[in-house]
């Protein structure tokens, strides 16, 4: 499991200055244009920069990381949790839902669709 902090941005190039050239996260390791995650390559410490979420209603605040997303819908739709997005696999390759955890923040529950 994986926990990647999303910071809602203006501009991604912009903020990539900030991040790469003042805080040291160099490494682009990923950039579809509306979504960036720089990382630390010493540490692996990380953000993912986002405009706009592409294909959901709402940003997240978090992207979680799991290792089976099928498992984790199942879950959530057993508890009740409210549902944001609903669970899809993406043309860039992740199998995502969004859902709204207690207090209001969106998290991101994504797998790397294989």
């Amino acid at each position: 499991m994986g926990v990647t902090t999303n910071l809602t941005v203006p501009d991604i190039e912009e903020a990539k200055a900030f991040w790469s050239g003042v805080l040291g996260l160099s490494t682009e390791e990923m950039n579809l244009g509306w979504v960036a995650r720089l990382t630390d390559p010493a540490t692996g410490a990380h953000v993912q920069l986002v405009t706009r979420d592409a294909t959901a209603p709402e940003d997240s605040a978090v992207t979680v990381k799991v290792d089976n997303v099928d498992e984790a819908w199942a879950q959530v739709q057993a508890a009740g949790i409210e549902v944001v997005h609903p669970l899809v696999t993406e043309e860039w390759g992740v199998r995502r839902f969004f859902v709204r955890a207690p207090g209001g923040t969106v998290v991101n529950i994504a797998q790397h669709h294989v």
